[in-house]
């Protein structure tokens, strides 16, 4: 096992995803995952809540840090708030992590299966990660290469008493049948050690791959994951956000997308 440290970044007004990203390079820092916050998918209800969600903070920036790596001095003025999680990884996933992802990021022609036809109605919320009208707007309105793009969700997860078991059956269900049926895959998992993650409540982290938005949206709207969802998932959990990031290159674009803050 290797120490992470996950943090959520809010830049200051005018600094950019990518001049703040070569101050990092200028100091031989370089992040595991660097990517752009793109919206709450689930909104955590009781654990960091005030925090994540209020004095309306907008969240630029996801980074997983290897235990050695800090936020240089100089990148450090450029911060407006930080929200951070140091989680124990399995070494073998983060040694891999930069291989497995450009294969994920830049698949094969023709290796990814389109998004499945949604199976059931839509409900009125996402928050039980279950496909909602909201959400399918939001997805409907994006530019076509950003709505076609892969994604990650960052999720974490704080659970019922005596219900981890349970969450580990959901984590087996999902990777063995749902999630692999819509691409899902799991790249990084860790338990939660230390940051504010550990102080509020926090106990896991992991960190999921979809080929795109619509294919995580496909699953949400999928009877056999519900079916799994409710049986497993939301009984054993106290609390928990997902949120979707994009992953970025060096100068802080996604692909070959020149994007903004404006424009997510």
């Amino acid at each position: 096992m290797v120490l992470c440290n996950l943090q959520l970044i809010s830049l200051k007004d005018g600094i950019s995803v990518g001049s703040f990203l070569a101050k990092l390079r200028r100091n031989g820092i370089k992040p595991v995952v660097q990517a752009r916050f793109i919206r709450w998918m689930i909104l955590p209800t009781q654990l960091s809540a005030g925090y994540l969600l209020g004095r309306n903070i907008h969240w630029d920036l996801l980074l997983i840090l290897e235990e050695n790596d800090t936020i240089p001095r100089e990148a450090q003025t450029d911060i407006d708030a930080t929200w951070s999680a140091s989680s124990g990884v399995s070494s073998k996933a983060i040694s891999s992590y930069a291989a497995m992802n450009v294969e994920l990021l830049h698949p094969a022609p023709g290796s990814v299966k389109p998004p499945a036809k949604h199976t059931i109605e839509p409900s009125k919320t996402s928050q039980n990660l279950e496909m909602s009208p909201e959400l399918d707007e939001w997805i409907t309105a994006l530019p076509a290469r950003l709505k076609e793009h892969p994604v990650s969700m960052l999720n974490l997860l704080a659970f019922n008493p005596g219900k981890k078991d349970q969450y580990k059956k959901y984590g087996a269900e999902f990777s063995a049948k749902v999630g692999s049926k819509h691409g899902g895959r799991v790249k990084i998992v860790g338990r939660v050690v230390g940051g504010q993650a550990q102080r509020d409540g926090w106990e896991e982290i992991a960190l999921v791959h979809y080929p795109s938005v619509q294919h995580f949206a496909s699953m949400a709207a999928d009877k056999d994951y519900q079916d799994v969802n409710h049986k497993y998932r939301l009984g054993a959990l106290k609390d928990t956000f997902i949120c979707c990031v994009m992953e970025v290159d060096d100068n802080g674009n996604i692909g070959n997308i020149q994007s903004t803050q404006g424009k997510l």
